[in-house]
């Protein structure tokens, strides 16, 4: 017989990390050792940000962004397997999602630094080649190589594996069940103690206030949300997304409101997330449906940003 909520006990857990927080919600059992875990998630994702952040000059993303073109760089597996998420994504989205843009993410001001105007204006001159047909990957030696220049910036997938990694941590503890959580993005392992799915809230886009916009419920499952309304900078009175145009250098102009995908791991959601809002409602619906993604697509110029559209597996 399956426990009920008054067997367990609720845990709730959270940690800095990427610049925001982790987050985790759990049930066990009275009596479960909660502080063994705890360190384990936390060394997880401290892991991920070590080997994945553009803010670490020691990272080893930031070696591979240093090393010159056509030498070998040896590389941790678990960013291999990021880069190779990446890299994988872009060629199905047809670039939208890139990994290769963070000469343009920093020069925008989405780096460590401020928006520089004569990086932005290199940016956008540069000639620009998929990230997919520059790195290459060598998973069985452990390295990696780039055929050309290129800075790689993991922010729009390395949270949501992060979350995963959050999960798998948790899983190895003991726990089966639980809601994991980096920023937007959100790793679902099985259901609640009564049997229903996670409840997560899909949020409004508005840049004044946090608004409940609807809900879903994960089972097993994860999801992941980018939107222009949180991280943007403001330049010359003009508010910019942090998400890039990849064929332009430069963020987007017109974007959707906010993309919401939700995949069986967290690190495709995220990054399918930002490759919908390049793509924006109509590509990026086509796109879904032919791949069988769950996506919802919200914009600013309806009733409370609501109603652009959703497609479901």
């Amino acid at each position: 017989m399956p426990r009920t909520s008054t067997d367990m006990t609720r845990h709730a857990m959270n940690g800095p990390t990427m610049g925001t927080r982790w987050s985790a919600l759990f049930h066990m059992p009275s009596g479960f050792d909660v502080v063994p875990a705890r360190k384990a998630m936390a060394d997880a994702v401290t892991e991920v940000d070590k080997q994945m952040s553009t803010w670490r000059p020691e990272s080893d993303l930031n070696r591979l962004n240093a090393a010159r073109p056509g030498g070998w760089v040896a590389l941790p597996d678990r960013l291999l397997t990021v880069l190779g998420a990446g890299l994988a994504i872009g060629r199905t989205s047809g670039s939208a999602f890139d990994i290769g843009m963070g000469d343009a993410t920093t020069a925008w001001g989405f780096g460590p630094a401020d928006a520089n105007e004569d990086m932005i204006r290199t940016a956008r001159l540069a000639k620009r080649s998929p990230a997919h047909d520059v790195l290459e990957l060598d998973k069985a030696a452990g390295r990696a190589r780039k055929h050309s220049e290129m800075c790689f910036d993991l922010n729009g997938i390395a949270k949501g594996y992060g979350a995963d990694q959050l999960a798998e941590a948790a899983r190895q503890h003991g726990i089966d069940a639980g809601l994991f959580a980096i920023d937007g993005e959100l790793r679902a392992l099985g259901t609640r103690p009564d049997g229903r799915g996670w409840a997560v809230a899909v949020e409004t886009p508005n840049l004044d206030v946090r608004a409940v916009h609807s809900m879903l419920e994960l089972d097993d499952a994860a999801v992941a949300t980018s939107g222009d309304y949180r991280h943007w900078i403001d330049i010359g009175g003009h508010r910019l997304s942090h998400t890039m145009e990849p064929r332009l250098g430069m963020p987007l102009r017109d974007p959707p409101a906010s993309a919401t995908v939700i995949a069986c791991d967290c690190m495709s959601a995220d990054a399918w997330a930002t490759a919908m809002m390049v793509l924006g409602q109509a590509r990026g619906l086509a796109l879904a449906e032919r791949l069988g993604l769950s996506v919802l697509f919200l914009k600013h110029d309806e009733p409370e940003g609501i109603g652009c559209g959703l497609f479901a597996r």
